[in-house]
């Protein structure tokens, strides 16, 4: 029953699908704005180096992100409360003349506490909005950042990337392959 459970995980976890440029044709409404329709949210368990799909990232709403309270916490607060870390990586996917593939990658953290501040009800979380901007940035403009990812992890993501789809894998710039 496990392996129809987690046959039917990996088949509902997709990757966004490419789509045209949404902001081509008349120069009306919508020009210049950012096009999420090609990039995916990888979160990587840094604990138990669980790798998943989770497309509530896009909007700050993650499986892990859920009911933890980020506004006005300071990460060395976070890091007192024995916190859970998580990567939050910005995969972005493009097709060219070989096809599909991997065409940018950005990281950043997630830090989630454990146990619950003295005197309040509420779960504290730190992730530095900057930082999540900028590692998205990097992923649409097909550039790669993922240096601040351990081994382990890189380990994990370059598995799960390769699993999902071999040939994206293959077809994806050298970049990616040296990173990971």
């Amino acid at each position: 029953m496990d392996n129809k459970k987690e046959g039917s995980a990996k088949q509902n976890a997709q990757f966004n699908i490419l789509r045209n440029d949404p902001t081509k044709g008349d120069g009306g409404y919508g020009v210049g704005s950012i096009s999420l329709e090609n990039v995916t949210p990888i979160i990587i368990d840094r604990e138990t180096q669980e790798v998943f799909i989770d497309m509530g990232a896009l909007h700050g709403r993650s499986k892990v992100e859920k009911k933890v309270f980020f506004k006005n916490v300071t990460k060395e607060e976070v890091q007192d409360l024995d916190p859970h870390k998580y990567w939050v990586i910005w995969i972005a996917l493009d097709r060219n003349q070989k096809g599909v593939h991997y065409s940018g990658a950005g990281a950043c953290e997630i830090l989630v506490a454990r146990q619950m501040k003295e005197g309040s009800r509420r779960i504290f979380g730190y992730k530095s909005m900057p930082e999540h901007v900028n590692s998205l940035d990097k992923a649409i403009k097909r550039k790669f950042a993922l240096d601040i990812l351990d081994e382990e992890s890189k380990q994990g993501l370059k598995k799960f990337l390769v699993d999902f789809n071999s040939e994206y894998w293959e077809k994806s710039p050298e970049e990616l392959k040296n990173s990971l």
